[in-house]
């Protein structure tokens, strides 16, 4: 595959991250592709080339045919969005809170999106929701050479100024004209995955960042319709739930 100059959409993006980092950024390798079926194995490709895992990399695709989310959804990838898939370099790093990554990033998007006035709510483990609709959505993924984990890998996906279905919602839409660009919220994203990996000694942090944007306080059993309290999160990340003198933990969607 032919990689793009540095001055195509990839640089772009690091121009504008590094613009935002300032001395704080990491030494992140990005390309950006024009379109494809998923960033995902086109991240695992790129890195079966690449000679070391010591630095972050990610694929930044401007469309995506065949993206899925969550428990194999299709997720939706047209040209306006931010397409991202990430590999994080974690040998040295503690495992536990591996496990945690995605809703640090979760909770680092959320409060970036605050800022802009934005009353966002998390729908566990993944989603940012607005106006009870999806702006974004997350899938950490980890991976390991033997019994020692190598790297965690983040899907991200959110809509800035490409349609939507009606149950997404793009920062066109909420911002207008200060929606800004994807290459800026791209920017945004490598930082607030910059703050996860310095913050990688006590990845709990982000759980009382998560508990008080819980989108609901109850929520359906998709087996069996029960409906469950949402008491909140665990210290690994699990959903804490209460029926009647039953509880429960969700480590991830039934």
């Amino acid at each position: 595959m032919h990689w793009p100059e540095p001055g195509s959409g990839g640089g772009r993006l690091m121009a504008a991250y590094r613009q935002l980092a300032g001395p704080e950024a990491e030494p992140w390798l990005v390309r950006r592709v024009p379109v494809c079926a998923s960033t995902e194995p086109l991240l695992a490709r790129w890195l079966q080339r690449s000679a070391g895992l010591d630095r972050p990399f990610a694929i930044v695709a401007r469309h995506q045919r065949k993206a899925t989310g969550q428990r194999g959804r299709v997720w939706l990838a047209p040209p306006g969005g931010l397409w991202v898939s990430a590999a994080l370099p974690w040998e040295g790093r503690p495992a536990a809170s591996a496990g945690l990554l995605g809703l640090s990033v979760v909770a680092a998007m959320a409060e970036c999106l605050e800022q802009r006035g934005l009353p966002v709510r998390i729908k566990w483990p993944n989603d940012l929701l607005v106006e009870g609709r999806k702006l974004a959505g997350v899938l950490p993924r980890l991976v390991h050479r033997g019994s020692r984990l190598r790297q965690v890998r983040i899907g991200f996906g959110m809509n800035v100024a490409n349609p939507v279905p009606p149950e997404g919602i793009a920062l066109k839409r909420l911002l207008g004209p200060a929606h800004h660009g994807v290459e800026r919220w791209g920017a945004e994203l490598l930082l607030a995955f910059d703050r996860c990996m310095r913050r990688a000694s006590d990845g709990s942090w982000c759980l009382a960042e998560i508990e008080q944007r819980l989108w609901s306080d109850r929520i359906s059993d998709p087996k069996d319709n029960r409906i469950w309290m949402i008491e909140g999160l665990a210290p690994d990340g699990a959903l804490r739930l209460r029926h009647g003198t039953k509880t429960c933990s969700w480590r991830r969607w039934p």
